[in-house]
C-alpha cells in the first residue's frame, strides 16, 4: 500500500536566509542527512514559499515516529522551525468523514 505523506514546513533563520550560497550548502547538507538517516523516506515535491515559512516538502514515510524524525533533523541544521503535518488524500478524508 502507500505510504502516509506529510508535508514538513520550515523556516530558516533570517542568517541563514540571507546568503543564497549558505542555504543552497544549508540545503544540500540537510537533505544528505535525512536521506542517510530516513532511507525510507519517499521525497515527492519541495516548494520554496513565500510567508511565515520559507519551504515546504512533501513526502511519504512509514509512520509518525519518522516524520518526527525528519523534523527534529531539519531543526539541527539551521531551521528555526519545522512543522510535519500528516497530509489525507481528500477522497480518503470524505471516506473517514462519510459516517458522522
Amino acid at each position: 500500500g502507500i505510504m502516509p505523506r506529510f508535508i514538513l514546513l520550515t523556516k530558516l533563520s533570517p542568517t541563514a536566509m540571507k546568503d543564497a550560497k549558505t542555504r543552497e550548502q544549508i540545503g544540500r547538507e540537510w537533505f544528505e542527512t535525512v536521506k542517510e538517516k530516513c532511507p525510507e523516506v519517499h521525497w515527492i515535491d519541495h516548494y520554496a514559499l513565500l510567508g511565515q515559512y520559507d519551504f515546504m516538502d512533501i513526502y511519504e514515510a512509514p509512520d509518525e515516529k519518522t516524520a518526527v524524525k525528519v523534523a527534529m533533523i531539519t531543526m539541527s541544521k539551521g531551521a528555526v522551525k519545522a512543522e510535519s503535518l500528516p497530509a489525507i488524500p481528500y477522497k480518503e478524508y470524505l471516506e473517514v468523514i462519510k459516517d458522522l
